[in-house]
This record gives C-alpha cells, structure tokens and sequence, in this order.
C-alpha cells in the first residue's frame, strides 16, 4: 500500500499528547485495510523515524486507530511539531 493511503491523519487529544510526551507515541487514524506492518512502513517512509512497536484497535466509530510507539533514538514531540500537531 502506498504510505499516502495508509495514514489518513494524525490524532491529537488530550491523551495523545500525554502519549507523547510520557511513552513516545503518536496515535494516527490510518485505513480499515491496511495492517500493522503498512502502518510501521509508512510512518519510518514519510516521517524518517525508526518504530519500536505497533498497536491498532478499531473505534466504535468504525476507524481504524493506530499507536505507534517510536525507537528511543528519536522523539515523538518532535514528529508532533513537525506535523503541525503539537
């Protein structure tokens, strides 16, 4: 899957922000089809992190939700600024 199709947007909540400041992690609502390896692939390709872990669940909302833990070597703040989220 192409990475543009993969992640349809970053989610910034309250929660998400403590994610990331506490465990490193951004959450992202990504597509119904695409599995934990699309979305590993496509967040190192567009945001040139390195990921330590997946976690998807899917909303009552019927959307797809994605945490993504980062490698320790880089910081999900600054994914966050460079997003525009943060």
């Amino acid at each position: 899957m192409d990475p543009y199709e993969v992640i349809l947007y970053p989610l910034m909540t309250e929660a998400a922000s403590l994610m990331i400041e506490k465990e490193n992690k951004l959450i992202f609502i990504v597509d119904l089809k695409a599995g934990k390896t699309d979305v590993r692939r496509a967040v190192e390709e567009l945001y040139e992190v390195r990921v330590e872990n997946v976690n998807v669940l899917i909303t009552s909302q019927g959307e797809k939700k994605a945490f993504v833990k980062l490698h320790p070597d880089y910081k999900a703040a600054d994914v966050a600024i460079k997003l525009g989220i943060l």
